[in-house]
Parts: structure tokens; C-alpha cells; sequence
């Protein structure tokens, strides 16, 4: 499984976000995907006034302040699948 992380550098929040991911990741064993919305247009156009975003299987789970056990609640959702 890949997490998308949407942000940008020198991102308090991005960063974060990603090391909250990285907790998670030990136990979920999920690859992390940074993308800087900044290469792309349509990225920056849709999320630059939220990030970071946390997408996992195509949905945005959180949005700007991540809650970790908002995401830990859907990674044990999408296992019990």
C-alpha cells in the first residue's frame, strides 16, 4: 500500500505529518509517497491552501494539523478488508 503525502518544502506541518507517517509506518508497513505540489500545477491549484493532505487507496484521509489516530483508525480498516 502507498500513503500520498501532498505538501511542499520547508513545511512545519508537511514534515510533521510525515514523521507521524513514519510511526505508522513500522506497524502498517505502507510505503510513504512525498509529492511536492509544487510541480504540478494542478496539485498546487486543488491543495495548496490545505496541506499537508494524507491520501491513502485514492481517499484524503486529513487535512493541515494530521491526527494520528485518525489515521491509524483507517489503516486498521482498510486491513480488516
Amino acid at each position: 500500500m502507498i500513503v500520498k503525502l501532498y505538501g511542499k518544502k520547508d513545511c512545519s506541518l508537511c514534515l510533521d505529518a510525515k514523521i507521524l507517517l513514519e510511526i505508522l509506518q513500522e506497524e502498517y508497513g505502507f510505503e510513504i509517497e512525498v509529492i511536492d505540489i509544487y510541480q504540478d500545477e494542478t496539485l498546487l491549484d486543488k491543495f495548496h491552501l490545505i496541506i499537508p493532505v494524507v491520501e491513502i487507496e485514492g481517499e484524503i484521509v486529513d487535512t493541515e494539523i494530521i491526527d494520528l489516530p485518525k489515521i491509524e483508525n483507517f489503516l486498521k480498516t482498510i486491513q480488516q478488508k
